[in-house]
């Protein structure tokens, strides 16, 4: 009997000879990691901007624009806030005009809590508490619409720089005279020399960057 053809084997080619996981594109995260380096608060520290005779002849502002067109150095600073928070029960993020919101709403979609904007007279449509208070600067008011917390809701206070402290406990005034309770706040710079953190004690208080 005529011997049967036996099939020819095809050669392996180099793509059949990788093994899976090698054809596979790594996923690289998009975003930061949470755990970071102790010194990038300094990265965050270098890129904010000192602007002299700023509102007032004699003062220095510390005008962070720089650190805010800057992706990573927003991350670092919203995710070193959010990390000193994250596990404890937060009803209300309440943010101070103007930059505060952008911290403050950032920091509420991290805490998965409600934001409650706090403005100045005049910002807010509809029926609104309102408390006046001592700036460096002068005598201001604050606003914030009645019913916007709920009885006994624990609510983080933010702003973007704590200096002597009025504005925030001014905000603070508000919350509590809607029945919710200070537990944190929570500023990205903090004058220290200007004592703002004694002012808010014995009330946790919270901050990136200090001077």
């Amino acid at each position: 009997m005529p011997k049967k053809a036996s099939a020819r084997k095809r050669p392996a080619t180099k793509e059949t000879k990788k093994p899976a996981r090698q054809r596979a594109a790594p996923v690289r995260a998009a975003l930061p990691a949470l755990s970071r380096p102790i010194d990038t608060f300094d990265f965050c520290r270098s890129l904010i901007r000192d602007v002299p005779n700023f509102p007032k002849p004699g003062i220095i502002f510390k005008d962070l624009t720089p650190l805010l067109a800057n992706p990573r150095a927003l991350h670092i600073v919203l995710d070193g806030l959010a990390e000193r928070f994250i596990g404890e029960p937060i009803d209300a993020i309440v943010g101070i005009e103007a930059r505060g919101f952008i911290f403050g709403g950032a920091l509420a979609a991290r805490l998965n809590a409600s934001f409650v904007p706090v403005r100045k007279p005049g910002k807010l449509p509809a029926a609104v508490d309102s408390v006046q208070f001592d700036t460096e600067y002068s005598r201001e008011s604050l606003e914030m619409h009645k019913s916007s917390l709920r009885e006994e809701a624990r609510v983080i206070v933010v702003d973007d720089v704590l200096a002597t402290g009025g504005t925030a406990d001014a905000a603070a005034a508000l919350v509590r005279g809607q029945g919710g309770y200070v537990v944190g706040y929570a500023f990205v710079i903090e004058l220290a020399f200007l004592g703002g953190r004694d002012r808010l004690l014995p009330v946790r208080v919270e901050s990136c960057i200090r001077y």
